[in-house]
């Protein structure tokens, strides 16, 4: 039986490497998707907003877990060849697009209703409207919780060792069935994770505090 030692602990630490490009992955294409989603969500066109609504309800109110099963395990039957990284990659799109366009919607619509109905005076187009009075004003609204939730997609892609890809929490059940030091393993696994996660959380809150303090004047 092995022991762990440092090779093991570089393993682990390698692996953060995978969970960042996940992560990324995630987050870009996550961004994408779900900016196109919150700007359905808040189109003047109903067929739109209930899309938007039913992507949103589908992807928030099933388990990232059971996305990730139906993608990896689902993609075969229908005949399509997929493998750990592009299933990974789709499921956490797919989840982190409908909570983002939430989080961005609620942005949107906190936007003062007197800049809304000036560039409705200035006979604007929705389109222009959002691209030149609204979005700029929401971006500054939604960055603080934009950074907040992406330590929960890094969090989130430790569910894609369950399908075999080897990020932070797979490398760890590798070396601990190895090892057979849990303790030892884990504890590692927790740190390198506390590590990635708390320069954001503390971004995340400098920004909140700073809008406040510019809300406040």
């Amino acid at each position: 039986m092995r022991t762990f030692g440092l090779s093991e602990f570089l393993f682990i630490v390698q692996a953060a490497q995978w969970t960042l490009a996940l992560s990324a992955i995630a987050f870009v294409g996550g961004a994408l998707l779900g900016l196109v989603v919150a700007l359905s969500r808040t189109s003047e066109n109903a067929a739109a907003r209930n899309a938007a609504r039913v992507f949103i309800q589908v992807f928030q109110g099933t388990p990232l877990l059971l996305q990730l099963f139906l993608i990896f395990f689902g993609a075969p039957v229908l005949g399509f060849d997929i493998n750990p990284w592009v299933a990974a990659g789709v499921a956490l799109v797919l989840n982190s697009a409908a909570f983002l366009a939430e989080i961005w919607r609620g942005c949107i619509e906190a936007v003062p209703r007197g800049q809304w109905e000036a560039a409705q005076a200035l006979n604007l187009k929705y389109v222009a409207r959002m691209r030149f009075v609204v979005l700029p004003q929401a971006f500054k609204i939604a960055l603080p919780p934009t950074v907040g939730y992406m330590v929960q997609i890094i969090k989130g892609t430790s569910l894609a060792a369950i399908i075999g890809f080897t990020e932070i929490t797979r490398a760890g059940q590798i070396i601990n069935n190895a090892t057979f030091q849990p303790l030892h393993v884990f504890t590692t696994v927790a740190a390198l994770y506390f590590v990635i996660c708390w320069p954001l959380s503390l971004l995340a809150a400098r920004m909140e505090r700073k809008r406040a303090r510019a809300l406040a004047r």
